[in-house]
């Protein structure tokens, strides 16, 4: 009977698809690093959301495994080149949460284009300002995105009654232009983009990849939304095309900083900055965190994981 390791918590679904398929589980939250070495190669299966690092050390204890799945879209706890060197499956679920995080992300935009978060507040202080909060609308408006999976799709997709003009760049797909987007050269994503969405998953290559010189290519000023990981987004060069009117906005569900402390005084100076500005909408990295999206995640990292093993 083949053995799965489960790190995190996960919808009840996937034990019981895995269980219907015979397989044994142990479902261990509370586990340390030091313990899943110890124990690594009794399993041939592990299942992880964000809790340890899958690294070469524990690849390497990992003798008897064929597959690491992800609960989840992004594999960047993972050394899935290494894995995949020693003859395991990566395995992640991305269909999962790709409708919420393109729910989420147009949610960003319309709170971004009409102030909902800055007039909430004030309506709340019995303030009323009307022209303070004259809105903007997506119509018209060209919207590029770079990454066009999952994800980056399901942004475009919601964005097809809007009558805007979606635009986007994948530099490791070609060919993919369809009803909700029209493939474009990067070039030409600097040169027509009002609003920038980032569907990319953290890597070397992607990291701190929205910097002051890649700002700095657009031709115009744009509005800024990213749902994908925090450190795709060098702050302190937002900030900075924030003060010179580079980027007019930005909504941000995921941040550089976000192992930082409830207390506003003890967050790096970045982070204080882009709470104090009313052109910020901000949420705590929950884009694909829905109640459907809980049972979707593990709904399908469960079948493949069946068809794998």
């Amino acid at each position: 009977m083949k053995r799965i390791l489960i790190l995190d918590k996960a919808h009840p679904i996937l034990e019981e698809k895995l269980l219907e398929a015979g397989f044994e589980i142990d479902l261990n939250p509370t586990i340390t690093r030091e313990e899943l070495l110890e124990v690594i190669a009794n399993y041939q299966a592990l299942i992880v959301r964000s809790k340890l690092l899958i690294d070469k050390e524990v690849i390497d204890r990992a003798e008897n495994l064929k597959v690491i799945g992800r609960i989840g879209a992004g594999m960047d706890a993972i050394d899935v080149d290494y894995a995949e060197k020693k003859g395991i499956a990566c395995i992640n679920s991305p269909e999962g949460n790709r409708d919420a995080v393109g729910e989420h992300c147009l949610g960003l935009l319309l709170s971004l284009f009409n102030k909902i978060c800055i007039s909430d507040m004030q309506v709340r202080k019995g303030l009323w300002l009307r022209e303070d909060n004259r809105g903007l609308e997506i119509k018209g408006k060209t919207i590029g995105i770079i990454g066009y999976g999952n994800m980056g799709r399901s942004f475009a997709q919601r964005l097809s009654g809007f009558d805007c003009r979606v635009i986007a760049y994948d530099k490791y797909k070609t060919n993919f232009s369809d009803e909700y987007a029209k493939e474009v050269s990067l070039s030409t994503l600097f040169a027509e983009s009002d609003i920038l969405s980032l569907h990319t998953p953290l890597t070397e290559e992607t990291r701190f990849m929205i910097n002051k010189d890649f700002i700095q290519q657009f031709k115009k000023p744009f509005y800024l939304l990213n749902t994908s990981r925090g450190k795709v987004v060098n702050t302190k060069d937002l900030i900075e095309a924030l003060n010179e009117g580079k980027i007019l906005g930005a909504g941000l569900d995921v941040l550089e900083y976000e192992a930082f402390s409830n207390e506003l005084q003890n967050t790096p100076s970045e982070l204080q900055d882009l709470f104090s500005r009313n052109n910020v909408v901000l949420t705590p990295h929950v884009a694909g965190w829905t109640v459907e999206s809980n049972y979707k995640l593990s709904y399908f990292l469960a079948k493949k994981i069946v068809e794998a093993l």
